[in-house]
Formats: C-alpha cells, sequence, structure tokens
C-alpha cells in the first residue's frame, strides 16, 4: 500500500527499551539488558538535507532498523531520508526539524543499540565518501517545504494535487493552532481515507457535503502557510496523534447532537477527537 499506510506498532516498545537500555548501561553489568554490539559514536557533524556519505548510510540503516526508513541506503540524505528522520524525533520528544544534531544522534544511537552493521551496509559505507558533504544532486538544506506542495512531494500513491488539497484543509480547520493540532486534522483525513466507512480518495472525503467547515465556508482557500504543508507531510509520513481518529469538532461551537454522541477520545489544540 504504500509508505502512506505504514505505521510502527512498536514504536513505543522501542522507545521504551531505549530508555531501559540507558539505565541498564549505568549499571555495574547492566549492559546486558538488551544484546548489543559496538556501534559508532554520535556523529560530530549534523547531518541535513543534501547530504552524503558514509554517516548518511549509516543512519539510513539506523532509522530503518527502527522501521522509520524504507528505501535504500544510497548515502544520499534526500527527502524520504527527511521524512524519516522528523519521524523518528517526533516519536522520541525531540524537535522536529529532520536535522540530525547531536541530541538526535544520540537518541539513535540509544535505541538502536541493538543494531549491527551487515557486511553489505559495510560495503554500501565504504564506497560512499567517508565524510558527509553537501551533494550536488540532491536537495539542499534550504529547500524545506514550502507553501505549495510540488509533484517531488508526492508520497505513498497520494498525488500532489492531493497533499495540497488536505494542506489547504489544514490552514482553514486549524491555523493559529499548536502544530501538533494542525498534524492532527492531516492524521484525520487520512484515516478516513484508509477507513471502509469513507471513500477512499482525498478529494472525494474533503468534498462530502458538511465533512469540513472550511470547505464549506470558504476559510480553506483564504491562504496556505509553510507548517500546514509539513503537519500534512508530517501527518502522511506516520504521525498520527489522535491514534487512529475519524471524526473531531470544536465543543465550543458544535452542536450537532450526533458527533456529540460520539466518545471523545483526547482533545488537541482547539478540537476533540473521536472515532
Amino acid at each position: 500500500m504504500g509508505l502512506i499506510t505504514k505505521r510502527h506498532p512498536l514504536r513505543w516498545s522501542l522507545l521504551l527499551l531505549a530508555g531501559l537500555a540507558g539505565e541498564a548501561l549505568a549499571l555495574p553489568g547492566g549492559a546486558g539488558l538488551l544484546q548489543s554490539t559496538a556501534v559508532h559514536a554520535a556523529m560530530d557533524t549534523p547531518l541535513s538535507q543534501g547530504m552524503t556519505g558514509s554517516s548518511v548510510v549509516e543512519l539510513q540503516s539506523r532509522l530503518g532498523f527502527l522501521g522509520y526508513y524504507h528505501g535504500a541506503l544510497s548515502g544520499t540524505f534526500d527527502w524520504a531520508t527527511y521524512w524519516a528522520v522528523r519521524d523518528f524525533q517526533y516519536a522520541f520528544g525531540l524537535p522536529v526539524d529532520g536535522v540530525v544534531g547531536s541530541a538526535t544522534s544520540v537518541m539513535l544511537t540509544k535505541a538502536t543499540s541493538a543494531w549491527t552493521p551487515q557486511p553489505a551496509l559495510q560495503q554500501t559505507a565504504s564506497a560512499a565518501n567517508q565524510t558527509a558533504t553537501p551533494s550536488t544532486s540532491a536537495p539542499s538544506p534550504a529547500s524545506q517545504p514550502s507553501a505549495a506542495v510540488t509533484a517531488a512531494d508526492a508520497t505513498g500513491g497520494l498525488s500532489a494535487s492531493d497533499e495540497n488539497l488536505m494542506a489547504h484543509v489544514v490552514y482553514g480547520e486549524a491555523r493559529g493552532q499548536p502544530y501538533i493540532g494542525q498534524v492532527a486534522v492531516a492524521a484525520v483525513i487520512l484515516n478516513r481515507y484508509h477507513s471502509s466507512l469513507f471513500p477512499h480518495s482525498i478529494p472525494a472525503i474533503i468534498y462530502q457535503p458538511g465533512a469540513f467547515e472550511s470547505i464549506a465556508n470558504g476559510q480553506a482557500w483564504l491562504g496556505l502557510h509553510k507548517e500546514n504543508v509539513e503537519a500534512t507531510m508530517d501527518a502522511i509520513h506516520g504521525f498520527d496523534p489522535t491514534h487512529g481518529a475519524l471524526y473531531y469538532w470544536n465543543p465550543a461551537t458544535a452542536t450537532s447532537p450526533w458527533v456529540w454522541s460520539q466518545p471523545i477520545m483526547l482533545t488537541i489544540g482547539q478540537h476533540v477527537f473521536a472515532k
């Protein structure tokens, strides 16, 4: 089904194990709690989009070990690697910027204490540059998502048009809310996309009568911000702070008896969410 459908059911287990491993390593003899091998020290140079080299190969391998990266061990910090890093950062409570700095590197090393370089990986790393350097063919660090979705961003069966439409709904429904609230709106759209209760088409979901107030009143088309696009892409790449919610509403303005009959799961920003 593609990257869009990929979820990580072991993500929080890995997080717990990573924490336990950190505690165990601080105790005499505690290193045996998790079977681990010698791994590279935390990367000295921050890794960012557009860089290449053996450090990027290792980064991709470690992220793949945890289930965040699904591409080839190319040694190029491309878009797939960028979104995998953001996914990891989000799950492990780190600042979500897509850059592998000291904090991200240390956490990744801890979380992959059981990771072992395979012979194929070692050969790939040997073929790559030993020092990560900017690539002339990969996107530069400056080419972050802008307030538009391009064809190059199309992911997991969704077209750039689908993603752009989602980003406009995020703008109309959740602009001015915390970033996590914007991701949550995009996640609900995707949860509907994967549910048998809704059409299997992003436009059909969004244009269902009464489905999204910002479509009905035109608010979705009043603008688009960079963070709306980023929130949409984060949801597409697996972030779901709603835990599978199919509905949301603003409790301060919602009057529909039907929505209030749904059991509320959680509150994010100005919205409550339900299945």
